[in-house]
C-alpha cells in the first residue's frame, strides 16, 4: 500500500451513503466536466475522469430534488472567467446557487415552500449569463437572476407543470409538460413574462393505441405503426380514451430542428413539430425492460436511454440511404417510412433489489461519449463509449441496421489514414454524420471504415452502506508515532463488515467482512490493529451470539478473541481497552465483567456472580509506565546475556534476523509476564464508583466512592489527567477534579448522555458528549460549553455515534447515512476545493484562479513555443509565482497520454488545436465557433484549386457536410436535401386534412409543384376548402412565365401580404420564382427564421447571402442581441474578414487573434493594406490581454506580429529584461 506523507491537518469532509427518494432526478453533468448529484440534503461534486469526490456542498435543510450546472455558452476572459456555478433546489422550494470551488453560496432563492419541479439555465447567454428558469409548483414558472437572487418575472398556467424543455434552436421557444398535455410557448424572453398562455396540445397515451401490442415481424410492426392515430391533438381527448398522462419526459431533439421526443415507459415517440405528428417510435418488446430516462445527443442523431435494470443503451438513427441492400434486390416502394433508431451499444445491468434501483443517468455534454449512472445506494458508475474498427467488409453485413462509419475528419478537419487521431475523443469523432454517405458511388472512392461501439466501465464511486454505524478513530498522533501515523477511521456496519477509511483522502482503504451480525463497537489496540464486537438479535430467552474479533489491518487477519466462547450468552454491552493497550474489559448485560490480556488473548479474570452490574467503565490514564520500562530493561539484559553474538556478526546479520530477535524479546517479556499496573473505575447500578487495579493476572479492588445524590443512573465515564467526568440518564454531567478534590454537576437538560470522550493531545481538556438528540463539545477546564448540535433544530439528521479524529476535529455518524468530519464549532461546512489533497490529480482548469486558467489556455493554443512543442510550463517566459506554476504544471500532467500526444503532434493544425482546447475547457461557445470555422475554412481551401471544373465543386461538400444539428449554418445543397427528406416523411405520415395541407404548402415552397398538385387534388368534395384547393391546383399547373400572369400574381400576392395573409402571399411569390421578394416580405414582418429557411432552399448562393446578411444585421441590433449567432451565420457565408472585425469589436481578442491566424494559414484573408490594419489591431490587443494575464512570452509573440501597432508594447515588454542584464 502506498504510504501517505503524514498530513496532520485533516480536512473537514463528509463521507456519504445511500440516496433518499427525492434525490431521484437530482443529477447533472456540466460543461465544466464535473458531475453533481444530490444525496439527502447534500450536493456532491465528482470528477468523472478520475472518479473522485471533489466537493460536498452542505447548506440545504431538506432533500435536494434538482441540480443544474450553469452553461458555458459565452466568451470567457478575465472579466467573465471560467468558474464553477451550480444551482440546486430542494423539497422545501429553496434554490441555492453555489460557487463550487470555494463551497460558498452565491445567493439563495425562495418563492413557495413546495419542491421545485424543474429548473434550467438559459442557454442563450449573449444578454446575461445568470438567468435561471424554475418551475415552482403547482403551476408557476419564474425567471430568476441567479447571481443576485432577484425575481425578473413570474407567470402562472392553467395546469400543473411537471417539467419543461427549451428549444435548442430558438431561445424564444419553450415547451411545458403539464399534467394534461403539452403547452408550447413561442414568445419567451428574459425581459418580460410571456404574454400569451401558450398553445396547448393534448397527448393521448400510446397505451390506448395498438402500437403497444406490436408483432415481432418487421412488417407487423410497420402496420401497427401506421395505425398509431395522431397522438397530439388540439382537442381535449374524451375521458374514456385517456387515463392519465404517463409521459415520463419531454425534450426537444438538439440534433435537428423542430423535433421533439416523448418518453413513455415502453416507448419513445419522435414528433415532427411542423405537423405535430409521430414520425418515429422506438418500442420495447413485451419481455424488454422499460425506460426510465432518455438523453438525446446534439452531435449525432442518437439517444442515450436508461432502463429500469440500470442498463444504458445507445441508439443511433439509421441513415436513409441503405447501402446494405444489393443492387438487384426489389427496392422498397417507399424507403423513408419513418425514423428508425438502431440499438448500437449497451452496458451491463445492475442487480436491482428493493433498496437498490437506478436513480438517474447523466451524459457528458461536451463529448457525448460517456454516461454516468447514479444508483440509489450511492454508487456512481461511469461508462465510456469506445469505438473499434470492425473487420467486416461493407457488402456482407447481415444485420438489419445499416453500418456506422468512422468520420473522415478529426477535430473538424479531414485527416489522412496515418495521421494521429483519437477517435474516442467525442461522439462526432467516433461515428460519421447522417450526411456523410451521399450514395453508392462515394463508397468506392472514399475510405469509409465501419465502426462498432461498446461501453466500458471507467469509473466507480461507492457510498457507505445503510446506517446504523459504529465508528472509532485510530489512536491519536504523538511525537513517537509521527513516522508511521495514518489518520484511519474504522466504521462498523449493520451487515457485519468493518470499513476502513483514510481521512486525508476520504477514500475507502479496506472493507473487512469479519462478523455475521451488526457491529456494535470497535476499540483500537495499536495503529494497525483493532478489536471489534458484534451481537446477533436476541432469542426468546434474551440470549445472543457474541462475536469478538481481533483484526490485524496490514494483513487483514482476524482471530476470534474469546475463542469458542460467545454462543447463547447475554449480549456484550461494551468493550474498553486500557491505556497501555494491555488489558481489555468486556462488559455484559446480565453477566459479570471479564478482564482479558490483549497481547496473549487470554482471560485473566471473570468476576464472581455477586459482582455488581456495570453501567459505565473507564480505564485510568495514569499508569505505572516507569516501573514497566525498568522491568523491560532487566528482561532485555538477561536476554542479551543469553544471545552470544559478537558485534561484527550482528552488523552483518540480515534485518529479518534482527526483527526475529526483537520478536523473541517481546515474547520473553510476555512469558515473564512483564506488565504494568493499570487501574479502571466503573459504576454500579446503585451509582457507586468502584476503583480496581489490574497487574499481571491479579485484579484487586482498591476503593469505593459513594454515589452523588444529584446524579441519576450513570451511563458513561471519561477520564483524562486529573479530570473525571460522569454522565447520567437525565443528561447531567459531573466534573470531578481529582487533584483539588472538587466536584461540579452541570445539568444539560438533554436527556440520556450516550457517550463522553476527551479530545486527544496533551493538556487538551475538550470533551465531546453525545445525547439522544445531538452532541455537545465542552471545555472541562473552564467547565463551559464550546458548541452544540441538536437534531431538528440546526440539523435535520440524528446522530448515531461520535468520536474525536484529531485534537480539533470530531467525526459524527448520522442516520442520513453520512459520516461527517467537522471542526469544533460542529457547523457543517464546505471546504475550498484547492485545499484538498487528491490522490490522483484531476484535470479541471475551472479550479485555477482566472488569470492562471486563461494563461494555461493560451499556453496550449499557441504551441509550438520557440519552434518546440512542449507541455512544460517552465520552458517559457511566464513570470508568475512558483505556486501558480506548480498548479499549472499539475494540470498539464493530469491530461491523458492520448491528449498529450495530440497536443505535442506537429501535424496537429491550429484549427484542430482550438477545437481540442475548447473541448478540454468545456467551452460551449468556442466549440461551436471553431467547429463551423474549421469546416468552412477547410472547404474554402479545398475549392480554391478546383476552379476550372465545376463538377468537383458540387461533389465536394456532399461527402462531408456540416451535420444538420447546425441547421441554418449547413451548406445549402445539404440543407435542401434534408428538408426534402423531411417533407417526404411528413407526407407518408399524414392522417388529416390539416396535415395534407401543411405538406402541400411545404412542397410548394420547396418547388416540388407536381407532388403539391397531387396532394391538393386529394381534398374531398365535402370539405369546405374543396373549391379553393381545386382552383389552387389549376393555378399551380398553369403558371407560365408570361409577363401579364406574373404581374397579376405578384399584385395579388402583395395585396394578400398587406392584408395579413403572409403565408399565402409568400407561396404565390414562390410559384413565380420570386422567392427573393418573398424572403424580403418575411423579414419585413419579423419572420426572420422562416426567411432564412426559404432563402436556403430556394435561392442561389448570392441572393441567399443577401438575405442572410440582412438577418445578421438584425441579430446584431441591440434589441435582439444575438451577436454570437450572427458570427456563426457570417462564418457559414464565408465572410471571414467581417467575422474577424466583429470579434475584435466585441473584444473577443483571443478568439479574433486565433481566427485571423487560421484565416491567413488557409488563405482566407489576403494580407494587403486594408486587412493589415485590422490584423495588426487584433494582434496588438491580444498581446495586451496576454500581458494582463502575466503571460509574457505570448504577449511578446503577438506584439512582434502586430507591426506598427505593437512596437510600443514590445519595447515595454522588453524593458525589464535589459535592466536585469545591466546589473
Amino acid at each position: 500500500m502506498q504510504r501517505f506523507t503524514v498530513n496532520i491537518k485533516l480536512p473537514a469532509r463528509t463521507l456519504t451513503g445511500a440516496l433518499s427518494a427525492p434525490n431521484r432526478g437530482a443529477a447533472d453533468w456540466g460543461w465544466q466536466g464535473l458531475i453533481a448529484y444530490g444525496c439527502h440534503s447534500l450536493v456532491l461534486v465528482i470528477d468523472a475522469d478520475t472518479a473522485q469526490t471533489l466537493q460536498v456542498l452542505e447548506r440545504h435543510k431538506a432533500s435536494v430534488v434538482k441540480v443544474k450546472w450553469a452553461k458555458e455558452n459565452y466568451h470567457h476572459n478575465i472579466g467573465s472567467p471560467y468558474s464553477l456555478r451550480l444551482a440546486s433546489a430542494d423539497v422545501t422550494g429553496k434554490i441555492i446557487v453555489w460557487d463550487v470551488a470555494t463551497g460558498t453560496a452565491r445567493c439563495e432563492i425562495q418563492e413557495h415552500a413546495k419542491p421545485i419541479q424543474d429548473m434550467q439555465w438559459l442557454w442563450n447567454q449573449d444578454a446575461s449569463r445568470d438567468l435561471l428558469l424554475a418551475v415552482h409548483p403547482p403551476n408557476y414558472i419564474v425567471l430568476w437572476n441567479a447571481d443576485t437572487g432577484t425575481k425578473l418575472w413570474k407567470k402562472s398556467y392553467a395546469e400543473n407543470i411537471l417539467s419543461f424543455s427549451f428549444d435548442p434552436f430558438d431561445p424564444s421557444h419553450l415547451a411545458l409538460l403539464t399534467s394534461e398535455g403539452i403547452v408550447f410557448i413561442s414568445d419567451f424572453s428574459p425581459s418580460k413574462a410571456p404574454a400569451s398562455s401558450g398553445k396547448k396540445v393534448y397527448i393521448s397515451s400510446p397505451h390506448s393505441s395498438p402500437s403497444h401490442n406490436k408483432l415481432a415481424a418487421a412488417t407487423g410492426a410497420k402496420k401497427a405503426l401506421d395505425k398509431v392515430k395522431i397522438l397530439i391533438s388540439n382537442e381535449k381527448p374524451s375521458a374514456e380514451s385517456v387515463t392519465l398522462n404517463d409521459c415520463l419526459q419531454l425534450s426537444f431533439l438538439p440534433s435537428k430542428r423542430n423535433y421533439m421526443l416523448l418518453l413513455y415507459p415502453r416507448e419513445i415517440l419522435i414528433l415532427d413539430l411542423e405537423v405535430n405528428q409521430t414520425v418515429g417510435v422506438i418500442a420495447i418488446e413485451r419481455t424488454g425492460v422499460p425506460f426510465i430516462q432518455v438523453i438525446p445527443c446534439f452531435q449525432r442523431d442518437g439517444l442515450f436511454c436508461l432502463h429500469e435494470n440500470g442498463c444504458i443503451t445507445l441508439r443511433v438513427r439509421r441513415s436513409n440511404c441503405s447501402v446494405t441492400g444489393t443492387p438487384h434486390e426489389e427496392p422498397d416502394a417507399d424507403p423513408v417510412q419513418e425514423l428508425v433508431y438502431d440499438l448500437r451499444s449497451q452496458c451491463d445491468a445492475i442487480r436491482v433489489t428493493k433498496t437498490i434501483r437506478p436513480f438517474s443517468m447523466v451524459c457528458c455534454p461536451v463529448n457525448e461519449n460517456s454516461a454516468a449512472l447514479i444508483v440509489s445506494d450511492g454508487r456512481v458508475m461511469i461508462w465510456e463509449l469506445k469505438s473499434s474498427i470492425s473487420g467486416r467488409t461493407i457488402r456482407n453485413s447481415s444485420s438489419s441496421a445499416s453500418p456506422l462509419y468512422s468520420p473522415v475528419s478529426f477535430c473538424g478537419i479531414p485527416v489522412g489514414a496515418f495521421q494521429n487521431k483519437l477517435p474516442d475523443l467525442s461522439l462526432d469523432n467516433m461515428i460519421a454524420g447522417q450526411g456523410t454517405i451521399a450514395g453508392e458511388e462515394q463508397l468506392k472512392n472514399c475510405f469509409l471504415q465501419e465502426v462498432q461501439l461498446k461501453f466500458l466501465l471507467t469509473g466507480l464511486l461507492s457510498g457507505l452502506p445503510l446506517p446504523p454505524f459504529a465508528i472509532r478513530m485510530c489512536p491519536p498522533l504523538t511525537t513517537k508515532n509521527i513516522k508511521q501515523y495514518e489518520p484511519i477511521l474504522a466504521v462498523g456496519t449493520s451487515n457485519g463488515s468493518v470499513l476502513v477509511f483514510h481521512l486525508t483522502s476520504g477514500l475507502l482503504q479496506k472493507e473487512l467482512s469479519i462478523h455475521s451480525c451488526e457491529v456494535k463497537g470497535i476499540e483500537w489496540i495499536s495503529l494497525t490493529g483493532f478489536i471489534s464486537f458484534a451481537t446477533s438479535t436476541p432469542n426468546n430467552l434474551g440470549l445472543v451470539r457474541n462475536e469478538l474479533q481481533l483484526v490485524d489491518l496490514p494483513t487483514g487477519r482476524s482471530i476470534a478473541f474469546r475463542g469458542e466462547r460467545g454462543n447463547d450468552e447475554p449480549a456484550i454491552e461494551m468493550i474498553k481497552v486500557s491505556h497501555l493497550k494491555q488489558y481489555l474489559a468486556v462488559v455484559f448485560k446480565d453477566k459479570p465483567l471479564e478482564i482479558w490480556d490483549v497481547r496473549t488473548c487470554t482471560l485473566l479474570r471473570e468476576m464472581s456472580k455477586n459482582f455488581p452490574t456495570v453501567t459505565a467503565l473507564e480505564w485510568s490514564p495514569s499508569h505505572n509506565l516507569k516501573s514497566l520500562r525498568k522491568k523491560q530493561l532487566a528482561a532485555r539484559e538477561a536476554m542479551a546475556r543469553q544471545t552470544v553474538a559478537s558485534d561484527t556478526e550482528v552488523s552483518s546479520l540480515e534485518s529479518s534476523v534482527i526483527s526475529l530477535l526483537q520478536e523473541a524479546e517481546s515474547k520473553s517479556e510476555l512469558s515473564q509476564n512483564i506488565s504494568a499496573r493499570e487501574h479502571f473505575v466503573f459504576t454500579g447500578a446503585d451509582g457507586q464508583v468502584y476503583h480496581l487495579t489490574v497487574e499481571g493476572n491479579s485484579v484487586k479492588d482498591s476503593a469505593r466512592i459513594p454515589p452523588d445524590g444529584s446524579m441519576g443512573s450513570i451511563t458513561c465515564i471519561a477520564w483524562k489527567g486529573d479530570i473525571l467526568v460522569l454522565g447520567d440518564v437525565d443528561g447531567n454531567l459531573n466534573f470531578w477534579d481529582l487533584k483539588a478534590r472538587m466536584s461540579r454537576g452541570i445539568p444539560t437538560h438533554r436527556s440520556w448522555v450516550r457517550k463522553i470522550r476527551f479530545a486527544p493531545g496533551k493538556g487538551n481538556q475538550k470533551l465531546l458528549a453525545m445525547y439522544n438528540d445531538g452532541a455537545e463539545i465542552w471545555d472541562s477546564k473552564e467547565v463551559q460549553m464550546v458548541s452544540s448540535l441538536r437534531s431538528g433544530r440546526n440539523v435535520n439528521f440524528r446522530i448515531l455515534d461520535v468520536d474525536w479524529c484529531s485534537s480539533d476535529k470530531v467525526v459524527l455518524a448520522s442516520d442520513d447515512g453520512c459520516i461527517r468530519v467537522l471542526d469544533l464549532s460542529m457547523k457543517p461546512s464546505c471546504f475550498r476545493m484547492d485545499e484538498q489533497d487528491l490522490i490522483e490529480p484531476a484535470w479541471c482548469p475551472y479550479l485555477l484562479v482566472p488569470r492562471a486558467s486563461l494563461a494555461l489556455k493560451a499556453f496550449l493554443l499557441h504551441q509550438p513555443w520557440n519552434e518546440k512543442h512542449s507541455l512544460d510550463i517552465t520552458s517559457i517566459d511566464y513570470p508568475e509565482n512558483e505556486n501558480t506554476k506548480t498548479l499549472l504544471q499539475e494540470q498539464l500532467n493530469s491530461l491523458s497520454n492520448d491528449i498529450k500526444k495530440l497536443l505535442l503532434d506537429p501535424d496537429f493544425t491550429l484549427l484542430q488545436r482550438c477545437l481540442l482546447v475548447a473541448r478540454l475547457y468545456g467551452d460551449e461557445s468556442e466549440l461551436h465557433f471553431w467547429t463551423i470555422a474549421a469546416h468552412y475554412l477547410h472547404s474554402l481551401s479545398q475549392q480554391k484549386p478546383a476552379k476550372p471544373t465545376d463538377t468537383t465543386l458540387l461533389q465536394e461538400p456532399l461527402v462531408n457536410p456540416l451535420d444538420i444539428c447546425y441547421d441554418i449554418l449547413c451548406e445549402n445543397n445539404y440543407f435542401q436535401k434534408f428538408q426534402l427528406e423531411r417533407v417526404n416523411l411528413q407526407e407518408v405520415k399524414r392522417s388529416t386534412y390539416d396535415h395534407t395541407r401543411k405538406c402541400a404548402d411545404q412542397l410548394l415552397l420547396l418547388g416540388q409543384t407536381d407532388r403539391a398538385v397531387q396532394l391538393l387534388l386529394e381534398t374531398s368534395s365535402e370539405n369546405a376548402h374543396y373549391y379553393c384547393d381545386s382552383l389552387k391546383a389549376c393555378l399551380v399547373t398553369t403558371v407560365t412565365s408570361s409577363g401579364p400572369s406574373q404581374s397579376t400574381i405578384k399584385l395579388v400576392a402583395t395585396n394578400m401580404i398587406a392584408n395579413g395573409k403572409l403565408a399565402e402571399g409568400v407561396q404565390l411569390l414562390c410559384l413565380i420564382d420570386k422567392a427573393a421578394d418573398a424572403c424580403r416580405y418575411l423579414q419585413t414582418y419579423g419572420e426572420w427564421n422562416r426567411a432564412a429557411w426559404l432563402a436556403k432552399v430556394r435561392l442561389n448562393s448570392e441572393e441567399c447571402a443577401d438575405v442572410l446578411k440582412r438577418w445578421v444585421d438584425h441579430l446584431c441590433s441591440p434589441q435582439v442581441n444575438q451577436k454570437s449567432k450572427a458570427i456563426l451565420v457570417l462564418l457559414s457565408l464565408g465572410c471571414f474578414a467581417k467575422v474577424a472585425e466583429m470579434l475584435h469589436s466585441m473584444r473577443y481578442f483571443d478568439r479574433a487573434a486565433l481566427f485571423v491566424e487560421a484565416c491567413l494559414k488557409y488563405g482566407a484573408l489576403e494580407a494587403n493594406d486594408d486587412t493589415n490594419k485590422l490584423i495588426h489591431a487584433v494582434y496588438a490587443d491580444y498581446a495586451r490581454s496576454l500581458k494582463l494575464l502575466g503571460f509574457k512570452e505570448g504577449a511578446v509573440l503577438f506584439a512582434s506580429k502586430a507591426g506598427e501597432s505593437g512596437k510600443e508594447l514590445l519595447s515595454e515588454l522588453k524593458q525589464p529584461k535589459e535592466e536585469v542584464t545591466q546589473e
